[in-house]
């Protein structure tokens, strides 16, 4: 049976801490769907179409890894795809607090939809998707930050 899991996001931009928590995920899953949460309140830097096409870049290479985006509750994207396991990645205390509260409200919406929290490498921890936006609004170099081979500025409106 292939054991497949949802890793949710806004992946505005996918950093190279995401793709080392996919990485990782994808030892575990024999595949992750990437699912890029769309908020009608937020407005992203990226449009949706936008960080699809990056992430698609990053894991060309990838086995086992396909990409959604969706508008709903992260329960309810795993039952319509019969996924029973949703991967989160936290780079730290603060990011573990606040994801095992969201996973205890999901298997409170859905007692057989288990997450499972994955903490970053130690390289990516100081990475995260704000401090990336922060660069490229200020024009700097965020080649450090995202996946190797990905230019962010291909993809800017």
């Amino acid at each position: 049976m292939k054991r497949t899991a949802l890793f949710p996001g806004s992946f505005d931009p996918f950093t190279a801490g995401h793709l080392n928590i996919l990485k990782r995920a994808l030892t575990m899953f024999d595949e992750v769907v990437v699912a890029i949460g769309i908020n009608i309140d937020k407005r992203g830097y990226f449009p949706t179409e936008k960080r699809m096409e990056i992430i698609r870049q990053a894991t060309k290479d990838l086995k086992g890894v396909s990409i959604v985006k969706y508008d709903n509750l992260t329960v309810d994207v795993c039952k319509e795809l019969d996924i029973h396991h949703i991967v989160r990645g936290v780079r730290n205390m603060i990011d573990f607090e606040t994801e095992r509260s969201i996973a205890d409200a999901n298997r409170r919406l859905a007692p057989d939809i288990d997450t499972v929290i994955i903490p970053t490498s130690q390289e990516y921890a100081h990475i995260s998707s704000t401090a990336v936006r922060d660069i490229l609004r200020h024009e700097g170099d965020t080649s450090m930050f995202i996946p190797e081979g990905v230019d962010l500025a291909l993809y800017r409106i």
